[in-house]
């Protein structure tokens, strides 16, 4: 089967074996324009500022030959400077393409996928809910009504993701369920309509109780993506079963789906403090299997490094992410057959 895409203005075919949808396969991808972490972009960061358009709307079709219909852009800004022509954050990043969101929304109108367009992130400390002082504050959160009113007219553009992440210890931080509640409020008056997406982490220390349940109940936001933090050596994906079962019973009664966000990365070296690379597929293969009886929908962190067709044209990553691909791809032809 051959599935188009747009190079420089003409059709070109990414080649792939067709496959019946699977429960426990990939549906959707977080993607960066830049890592926000120091090292763990190492593979990828230079190419990805090199993107042109076209390169942004190879990768996009590249996931959609996969069967993702997800793309989650981890943020628009980072660190006070835009990744778009914002009036707000007047500090650009220096890329080849002027205009990398509108490129990857267009290529995801083309392709029918649903994009969540990440408002965070704009401050020095992308790591906690903080905010870094009352005008920047109640500047950033007009952001959302600065991209409804661009991108507005994209098919694709569909919600909102919060990358602020909550770290978990038992239950929400109380200073996260502010900030969301804040911010997600910003985002309904930008658009009422569009969903929002937050993925927390600290999955494992989760207290599935009627504490838990009511800060679930209390959050306003549309789905919840778990991160299953196999990737940063938290859990073992032996352990996923049972993390995600006592998950599955408070979602259950709940309006909020229960989705995972599955790390198909590793760490060269020292986690946190070198860069990513792609795990071996055994270990993704496991937590795609113990993740699927209980979830409605597995995204991962992410595509764009750590998976590349052979032969892409818009190759960003390890060259181990030609490895995961292709053994992902060759287990996605065996599981239809």
């Amino acid at each position: 089967m051959a599935r188009s895409s747009l190079k420089g203005g003409r059709a070109f075919f990414l080649q792939f074996t067709p496959y019946m949808p699977r429960k426990n396969a990939i549906t959707g991808s977080w993607l960066d324009f830049h890592h926000p972490n120091p090292h763990e972009g190492d593979y990828w960061n230079e190419t990805t500022q090199r993107f042109s358009r076209s390169d942004w709307a190879e990768k996009i079709g590249e996931m959609a030959a996969l069967g993702m219909d997800r793309v989650i852009v981890t943020s628009v800004a980072l660190r006070r400077k835009a990744f778009y022509p914002s009036t707000l954050l007047p500090d650009r990043w220096e890329l080849a393409c002027d205009d990398p969101l509108d490129a990857v929304l267009a290529a995801a109108d083309r392709f029918g996928m649903k994009a969540f367009l990440g408002v965070g992130y704009f401050g020095v400390d992308t790591g906690t809910a903080r905010a870094e002082g009352t005008a920047e504050r109640k500047q950033w959160r007009e952001v959302p009504k600065e991209l409804q009113q661009r991108y507005g007219g994209h098919s694709s553009f569909y919600g909102w993701y919060l990358p602020v992440e909550a770290g978990i210890d038992g239950y929400f931080p109380e200073a996260y369920l502010s900030y969301t509640s804040e911010m997600s409020d910003f985002c309904r008056i930008a658009d009422p309509e569009k969903p929002i997406l937050i993925a927390p982490y600290g999955t494992r220390t989760i207290r599935t109780d009627s504490r838990f349940r009511r800060q679930l109940e209390s959050l306003p936001v549309d789905f919840v993506a778990y991160q299953d933090e196999v990737g940063v050596r938290k859990t073992e994906p032996a352990e996923l079963s049972r993390i995600f079962e006592n998950l599955h019973t408070i979602h259950q009664d709940l309006p909020t789906p229960l989705w995972a966000d599955t790390e198909i990365f590793s760490f060269e070296g020292k986690t946190y403090g070198s860069p990513l690379i792609p795990a071996p597929f055994e270990r993704v293969r496991e937590q795609l299997d113990r993740l699927s009886p209980w979830v409605e929908r597995i995204l991962c962190y992410q595509y764009p490094g750590m998976m590349n067709p052979p032969g892409s044209r818009a190759f960003a990553g390890h060259p181990q992410s030609i490895d995961l691909y292709t053994a992902y791809t060759q287990w996605l032809t065996d599981v239809s057959s």
